[in-house]
């Protein structure tokens, strides 16, 4: 029998960058985008982000992605409009697979968003993101 499993790095936004996601609630929130993953037999490693957006280190089986993100996204929103009517996610995302060998590292990244955010800019983060992973720099108009 194959073990097959696939680690990502995503990030999403709310919709418009607007800061929605209050202090008072985040954590309920991790914990409930930690809940789906669980629920697609997924383990969420690291769930951390800022009040315009999130970021999850997740290990998961294979599966169809795109309606994995779909649930997430969905789910997660309509949880969220629970906190504030305002809310949704943006339309887009980015997910990144990631080697075994640097999980600690993104782990650490993922924790440290507010310290990370107080020196940049989540546009910058964005932007270093995609030049990491060599997507080409047209994505750039993707960031709002």
């Amino acid at each position: 029998m194959a073990h097959t499993r696939f680690l990502y790095h995503i990030v999403f936004r709310t919709k418009g960058g607007e800061p929605l996601i209050s202090t008072s609630w985040e954590n309920e929130l991790y914990r409930y985008l930690g809940g789906i993953v669980k629920g697609w037999k997924g383990i969420p490693i690291e769930i951390n982000g800022m009040p315009d957006h999130v970021h999850l280190l997740v290990l998961l089986v294979p599966c169809d992605f795109p309606a994995f993100m779909r649930e997430l996204k969905a789910n997660s929103s309509k949880w969220a409009k629970g906190h504030n009517p305002n809310f949704s996610w943006q339309r887009r995302y980015r997910a990144f697979t990631v080697s075994s060998s640097v999980v600690d590292r993104v782990r650490l990244y993922i924790k440290n968003q507010k310290n990370h955010h107080a020196k940049q800019p989540f546009e910058n983060e964005y932007l270093e993101l995609l030049e990491k992973f060599g997507l080409q720099v047209t994505l750039r108009s993707t960031c709002s």
